[in-house]
């Protein structure tokens, strides 16, 4: 009789635990903007100086537990580069300095893991997660090619519930990967760099 009991209370914990992870179980698609400041790198006789942008970024997250869950995201901004780089050469006015500005655009395709906890009508979260990093220099521009670069994504924020299905989303991401190398006419700094990601948006969960 008692294992009875304790089967039919074992069986019964479970269904409740599945019924309370459906019930929290939520998905979202969320657009924000943000603006890009990245810092500038220096190596192999070479400073490179990226620009601050402005950007978008399109989430799909999907919170499958109370407090855990993942999203994929795709990201774009302007990501014009300037080169400026240092040459010896003997007799008078060395060494000679040049500096060539590229325009390009960055995309960015990453997946994350995401761990939030819902409080009220906010729900605080922290993400980390990777993926690829395109920069395409725009338009014809002559000695110039793509390159794509693995990324590390870090961050966090907060979810605020204005109506049922819609509400904003303020977080901060950072991307730590390799400065791109987008000119043949200078060597690469080949240097990590950071670029810090504050952003505002709204989501609409599904």
């Amino acid at each position: 009789m008692r294992t009875k009991w304790m089967q039919r209370a074992i069986l019964l914990g479970g269904l409740a635990a599945l019924a309370g992870a459906t019930a929290y179980a939520q998905t979202d698609v969320a657009l924000s903007v943000y603006g890009a400041f990245t810092g500038t790198t220096t190596g192999n006789n070479t400073i490179q100086s990226p620009s601050n942008a402005a950007g978008g970024l399109l989430e799909v997250r999907h919170i499958s537990h109370p407090w855990f869950g993942y999203e994929g995201t795709y990201s774009f901004n302007r990501a014009n580069q300037t080169y400026t780089g240092t040459s010896l050469c003997p007799g008078i006015g060395c060494p000679i300095t040049a500096k060539t500005p590229i325009s390009a655009n960055a995309h960015e395709v990453t997946g994350d893991w995401v761990a939030s906890l819902k409080v009220m009508n906010f729900r605080p979260f922290a993400l980390a997660g990777g993926g690829l990093l395109f920069d395409a220099p725009a338009g014809g521009q002559s000695s110039t090619s793509t390159t794509t670069k693995p990324v590390f994504v870090y961050g966090g924020g907060v979810d605020w519930t204005l109506l049922p299905h819609i509400g904003l989303r303020l977080q901060y991401r950072g991307n730590l990967y390799k400065a791109p190398d987008l000119t043949k006419l200078f060597t690469s700094t080949n240097a990590f760099t950071h670029t810090a990601e504050p952003m505002i948006g709204v989501f609409f969960r599904l």
